[in-house]
């Protein structure tokens, strides 16, 4: 009986250290395969820091109006990127390429990304849409575009097919 007894214990530390294994591997393999989700989910979010580091690239052209992002700091001319939510930098105006820049209006085509928070979907999500900078007004001593109009080019973040903004 002793030996009935024995294997046993053998057999149930056997399926213990199977079940620890599994567990173990299982585990591993689901963190490992995130870790491309999070890597892409990086590369689309909006990105405060680096619109900054790019701002601060772009010079003054011949005294043409710019953009004060979320209503502070100096006018940038030719932004390449306009933080649309202020609050949570949630939704932000990337890629943008302007096809005319001019004193009383501007237009260019980008790239609306939205964070998953703000949208309330999964991931987040970059919308195709074309920009319309106007309302031109001193402000602080300088000449600045106080309205955004974002019309999608296809599908949108909210269901609007254009959204208005107020950059004062």
């Amino acid at each position: 009986m002793t030996e009935r007894a024995g294997s046993r214990w053998a057999r149930g530390r056997t399926a213990v250290a199977a079940f620890v294994l599994v567990t173990v591997l299982a585990a591993g393999g689901v963190w490992f395969s995130q870790a491309s989700d999070r890597a892409s989910a990086l590369d689309t979010a909006p990105r405060t820091a680096a619109v900054q580091d790019v701002k601060e690239d772009v010079q003054d052209q011949g005294g043409l109006p710019g953009v004060r992002d979320c209503g502070i700091g100096d006018p940038q001319v030719k932004p390449p990127v306009i933080t649309l939510a202020c609050a949570d930098a949630g939704m932000v105006a990337t890629a943008i390429t302007w096809d005319r820049y001019g004193p009383g209006e501007a237009e260019g085509t980008g790239v609306v990304q939205v964070g998953e928070k703000a949208a309330r979907v999964a991931t987040d999500s970059g919308f195709p849409a074309t920009f319309r900078l106007y309302g031109v007004k001193t402000i602080d001593g300088a000449r600045a575009f106080t309205e955004l109009e974002v019309t999608y080019e296809g599908s949108t973040p909210f269901g609007d097919m254009t959204e208005k903004y107020d950059l004062a």
